[in-house]
């Protein structure tokens, strides 16, 4: 493949960049995205991408066939909801959460305790500047599941979580946020 056909560019950012970056450097910044170091080692092992939506697609597959500590890696990077955000990318996400009444907070902390006792990790939900009255209902609902479903809809939120971040990592080529949140 030509240099010039791995610049290929989309409505989701400039894939050429991202490409040639070393496996170093381009693991690092995937974990940014998602702290499952084999995660970002096997999507940097799968470059070169086509366009954006085939990185998309890979990253989808990989983070499908991760073992549950894999997961766990993975959720290991993320605050629980209603925290201080430690990075720019939890930030962002949680923004809705910011400013909310103090009641709605405490209820979250004490749905996230109540939740993390029941499945042994954090409440992981692509909260996308979604208010924080929203995520609370969410995590009411979500803790009635079982086990199973719930770990589910982790690994879909985490994919979401995901893509969100790999498509503004693209776009802006912002790469130097910090670890995944």
């Amino acid at each position: 493949m030509r240099p010039d056909e791995n610049r290929v560019a989309d409505e989701h950012g400039e894939i050429g960049p991202f490409n040639e970056l070393s496996t170093e450097e381009c693991v690092e910044r995937l974990l940014s995205c998602c702290s499952s170091p084999t995660w970002a080692r096997r999507v940097a092992d799968r470059r070169p991408f086509a366009d954006a939506h085939a990185l998309l697609d890979r990253a989808d597959q990989i983070l499908a066939e991760l073992t549950e500590a894999d997961v766990d890696e993975a959720l290991a990077g993320h605050p629980r909801i209603g925290d201080r955000p430690d990075n720019a990318s939890s930030a962002r996400e949680q923004s809705g959460v910011s400013g909310a009444d103090a009641a709605v907070i405490d209820e979250l902390k004490k749905y996230n305790a109540a939740y993390e006792d029941r499945f042994g990790h954090v409440y992981l939900v692509f909260a996308n500047g979604r208010p924080a009255e929203q995520l609370l209902g969410i995590l009411e609902d979500r803790i009635a599941n079982d086990p199973a479903t719930e770990r589910r809809l982790l690994r879909g939120e985490l994919a979401k979580i995901n893509r969100s971040r790999l498509i503004r990592m693209l776009a802006t080529h912002d790469t130097d946020e910090g670890a995944s949140a």
